[in-house]
């Protein structure tokens, strides 16, 4: 009826739930088991876990991962092929890592698939081969995420936040897994994977007498053993908050974290309020941090915070990702929502609304095997009491807005937080300044160091016409460059994963003709081509015709020399002088793409792409080494690309107008 306010419906009665209890038992050699049966699905699941104390790896930071990576590649019975593929057959999954094992299958195949598992784990076959395809792997990826500003952030913030000394703050390096061999990666095995803080747990179709038979035959043999137990210094927060800044000249966006440590045990009495603050600041998406970074600002596809209780100290960290632009205005915003939660209490709608969130999830979360086992685990292992699990929405609904204040002026630390900014210094730390918060700038390691000189004054009369025409002398000369028509490059790269090196063969014609092509054994991976009527990309047999700005791109890259174009083309600038890999170079801004010319020499070094891909903005790099001449023509035969990961593509041929004829463009 007009004019009548329609009251909200109340909610309803907190549901009530029932968590399968499990029946433990415990072996001579001290592994703890945990068997919850439950019959609704001919299903089961287990999961080994060891639940030791942290340790720190120092200079052979990478050993566990190493050992995570080779534990479960067959067995001293079964080889990898036939444990792999009598696991496939069975429709299961096994997955091991240095902290434990995992598996899941139907419940005939259960005695079958544990079996396998007690077998993977405990008889591990280390191999030299395995573990160098692995450590290949390893230093593989930590190249590919040296351009990444997401992993700079946070290897530099765990680095900062717990000190180097301490398990969580230490970092893997090219130089650490090198350090480590076959031999240690045993040692750490026989250290660690040991059953005095193992608990097995098992949920699904199972029978409890027969499984514990099972058990006691497959695990019994164990031996008895405690792992070795560290001490390191107890990370402290910032004497004040402060900003700790990285220098990182290829972003376009920066990482923004404000981080404190925290304290915060399951059974602590702020345990709950603490969720639902946390929910209120940062965990939901009508949270505080979120409705304004995003839906009122639009600096961000989300912003987040989180908390967690533990055994031991960790900490409490919001985060975002946003325009380089909008950096200083974000770190406003954020202690603007501390502020707020720390001094307003929350409305009761809120409240409400968080409350009804955390409790449906946690209702929706309750039928699956995993979050039982999870919740037996933790039950153990943090010691809560039996009926934690029962009680878990009665306490969420028990918190107050005054709770909510409590707690969050006791963990979110306003004065004491470390503000770790990654992003482009030239474009962010100006504005930064001007916010009067203290400013320490540290290296891509954590390493502090001097603030950094993020331009320099361009030389009077130098233009980005300077700069095109300084490459083209560089590389042999205006009447070289212009007698290039084609250009046809061979080479290697390899991809992670791959199981063998690819081809990479190129070709570019000065009418705009342009062929890309990586192959596996004769098999094309990608092909991307240009021609007179279009462009199109081939992809695991699958043609995409380009349009718009890839089509446009891809045209502008059909050119055997660049520079060429980019003198014709009056809207390139010169936007300043800037440090790239400890490279000093003159940056030229091409609408979406910077290009990095080194000061001294005058070639280019490398460029940069910005991309727009599923709503978030993406980088792409390439750089340009090994410069070598091919008649009279300096090219780089050496070409590294960033894409996510790495493709760093070694040139073993170059053919400059021979090679190359209209059909390699169809």
């Amino acid at each position: 009826m007009q004019g009548q306010i329609i009251p909200q419906p109340k909610s309803g009665p907190a549901p009530t739930i029932k968590i399968g209890k499990p029946e433990s038992f415990q072996l001579k050699n001290g592994l703890k088991v945990m068997v919850v049966e439950n019959h609704k699905l001919p299903r089961v699941s287990f999961t080994l876990t060891l639940d030791n104390a942290p340790y720190a790896e120092g200079a052979k930071k990478g050993v566990s991962d190493l050992t995570s990576s080779i534990i479960g590649n067959g067995t001293k019975k079964i080889s990898k092929t036939a444990f792999n593929e009598e696991i496939d057959f069975m429709g299961a999954s096994v997955n091991f890592s240095s902290n434990g094992a995992s598996a899941n299958a139907l419940s005939k195949y259960a005695a079958r698939v544990l079996e396998l598992m007690a077998d993977g784990a405990l008889n591990p076959n280390f191999t030299q081969e395995e573990f160098d395809k692995e450590k290949a792997k390893i230093i593989e990826g930590l190249k590919a995420g040296e351009k990444s500003v997401p992993d700079v952030a946070a290897r530099v913030n765990d680095f900062l936040t717990f000190g180097k000394e301490h398990p969580n703050g230490e970092y893997v390096s090219e130089a650490t897994i090198n350090n480590v061999t076959l031999a240690d990666v045993q040692a750490n095995y026989n250290s660690y994977f040991v059953p005095e803080n193992a608990y097995l747990i098992i949920v699904g179709d199972v029978k409890f007498a027969e499984t514990k038979k099972a058990v006691e035959k497959l695990f019994g043999s164990w031996k008895k053993a405690s792992a070795p137990v560290q001490t390191y210094p107890e990370p402290k927060d910032v004497a004040f908050s402060q900003i700790n800044f990285v220098d990182m000249p290829n972003a376009v966006q920066s990482e923004v974290a404000v981080v404190n440590l925290v304290n915060l045990k399951m059974t602590d009495p702020d345990y709950f309020p603490a969720l639902v603050a946390n929910q209120i600041l940062g965990g939901d998406f009508n949270s505080y941090l979120n409705m304004n970074l995003r839906e009122a600002h639009g600096w961000t596809y989300g912003a987040r915070s989180s908390i967690r209780g533990e055994k031991r100290i960790t900490k409490f960290e919001a985060s975002t990702q946003v325009r380089n632009a909008v950096t200083d205005s974000t770190v406003v915003e954020i202690f603007k929502e501390y502020k707020k939660i720390r001094t307003e209490k929350v409305t009761d709608e809120m409240l409400a609304s968080v409350k009804a969130g955390y409790i449906g999830r946690f209702v929706m979360q309750i039928e699956k095997p995993q979050t039982i086992a999870g919740y037996a685990l933790r039950i153990q292992t943090q010691n809560l009491p039996a009926d934690f699990y029962e009680n878990y929405i009665k306490n969420i609904n028990a918190v107050t807005a005054d709770d909510v204040m409590r707690v969050a002026n006791k963990y979110f630390m306003a004065d004491n937080s470390r503000i770790l900014i990654v992003g482009k210094g030239a474009d962010v730390v100006p504005a930064l300044e001007k916010l009067k918060i203290p400013i320490l700038f540290f290296d891509k390691y954590g390493h502090p160091v001097e603030k950094p000189v993020f331009k320099k004054e361009v030389p009077k009369g130098m233009t980005a016409k300077t700069v095109l025409d300084n490459y083209i002398k560089a590389i042999g000369g205006e009447k070289a460059a212009l007698a290039v028509k084609t250009i046809a490059m061979t080479g290697s790269t390899s991809i992670p994963q791959a199981p063998a090196p690819l081809s990479f063969n190129s070709k570019i014609d000065v009418k705009g003709k342009l062929v890309v092509e990586l192959a596996m054994g004769g098999m094309s991976i990608m092909k991307q081509v240009v021609n007179e009527k279009g462009g199109f990309v081939i992809q695991q047999g699958q043609r995409m015709d380009l349009t718009g700005k890839d089509l446009e791109e891809m045209k502008a890259a059909a050119t055997p020399i660049e520079e060429l174009n980019l003198l014709k083309k009056p809207e390139v600038t010169l936007t300043g002088i800037e440090m790239v890999n400890g490279t000093e170079v003159y940056a030229l801004k091409n609408g979406n793409t910077t290009l990095y010319y080194d000061v001294k020499s005058g070639l280019k070094i490398g460029d940069l792409i910005t991309m727009e891909q599923g709503g978030q903005t993406m980088n792409k790099t390439n750089s340009y080494l090994d410069y070598r001449e091919v008649k009279g023509v300096k090219v780089p035969f050496n070409l590294v690309q960033n894409v996510g990961f790495e493709l760093n593509i070694k040139m073993t041929d170059v053919k400059i107008n021979e090679g190359v004829s209209d059909a390699d463009f169809k």
